[in-house]
């Protein structure tokens, strides 16, 4: 009932997938993952059906229980995905709710020596988890994975990592344009480690774990930079590398790396180009007053598809009148977007 809670005409299984890739990981997190698989109404009724998936990846703090959570006159996003599918919006898919929460927030959705193998448990554990239990269309063509922020950048980059196993995406205000986007911020966070820890990320770090998070000024921010420098710029030994110094400037050696990473950078490589010409269908969106900037990430993002050759009647762009919270509204959206091109390929 709502505005607690709302019965839904399809099902969400609690799942937990036990990674051997994420087994001993260098953060010590837990190797043993809850997923959820949102199965569309009908899905019971019809034992020889198959469906497209669709896997969602959550921003930088995100965890997936944090998908049940219900703020005051709005529904979760499974509620609002259920009634895509319940309404006849949209033709059935499966929706898998993935899990890459590290203890410095998040993992960016990469292999990294200084958080552990994200990408590769996306691609090579989850997604045949998920293909061995529930009825998927088990190939590229038919499966997509989508999100908002660090979950957007996840959409992006995981499809060119890995076109073989993803044929569509969709990001919604996801981090990309470093130069803009992240780059302003490095002479504040530079200020604040300086003034308030000496300019040491260890001292940092340990005043962090040691007590209640978000009690100091800067707290998300700083470990939010460092969270970004593990998944962009860490040694093959997990030493991690700032891409700014003491003053602020940017140390061009790690910047570099972390350009490497850049999904508008990386939509130029020829065989990222190429990926990305190979999906089927590709959302971008950002609310146009994005706090993050990154408006201007979807806008360089989506000249980047042109320019890489993707053509335009597989990709839908928008700029919308929002910032960068509360935007769960676009996600069904896209969502039923993807499904159409999804079961399009088949039929």
């Amino acid at each position: 009932m709502l505005p607690w809670s709302a019965e839904l005409a399809g099902r969400l299984d609690h799942e937990v997938i036990d990674s051997a890739l994420l087994r001993g990981n260098p953060l010590g997190d837990p190797h043993e993952r809850p997923v959820l698989v949102y199965v569309p109404p009908g899905y019971d009724d019809e034992p020889g059906r198959r469906y497209p998936s669709i896997y969602v990846l959550l921003g930088y703090t995100g965890h997936v229980a944090m998908w049940l959570n219900r703020a005051s006159f709005r529904q979760p996003y499974p509620e609002l995905a259920d009634a895509v599918f319940a309404s006849g919006e949209a033709p059935p898919a499966i929706v898998v709710y993935v899990d890459a929460w590290t203890a410095l927030g998040g993992s960016q959705y990469l292999d990294s020596p200084a958080t552990g193998r994200y990408h590769s448990y996306l691609r090579d554990e989850v997604v045949p988890w998920v293909d061995a239990r529930y009825r998927t269309i088990a190939d590229r063509d038919h499966r997509a994975v989508t999100g908002k922020s660090s979950g957007g950048y996840g959409a992006m980059v995981t499809a060119m990592l890995a076109p073989d196993v993803f044929g569509a995406l969709a990001t919604h205000a996801g981090d990309a344009l470093f130069e803009v986007s992240n780059r302003s911020s490095f002479p504040e966070l530079a200020r604040r480690l300086r003034d308030m820890y000496g300019g040491s990320y260890d001292k940092f770090l340990a005043d962090f774990r040691g007590r209640l998070a978000g009690t100091k000024e800067g707290d998300l921010e700083l470990l939010e930079m460092y969270a970004y420098s593990a998944a962009y710029s860490a040694d093959p030994d997990g030493t991690v590398h700032l891409p700014f110094d003491d003053t602020g400037a940017v140390v061009p050696e790690v910047w570099s790396r972390w350009l490497a990473r850049d999904p508008v950078v990386m939509a130029q490589e020829p065989h990222y180009a190429e990926a990305l010409r190979s999906m089927r269908a590709i959302w971008v969106d950002a609310g146009n007053r994005d706090e993050y900037f990154l408006d201007f990430g979807a806008v360089a993002f989506r000249r980047a598809l042109e320019a890489a050759g993707v053509p335009d009647e597989k990709i839908y762009f928008e700029l919308f009148d929002a910032g960068h919270g509360g935007i769960e509204y676009r996600y069904p959206l896209a969502l039923a977007w993807l499904s159409h091109r999804l079961t399009q390929s088949f039929g």
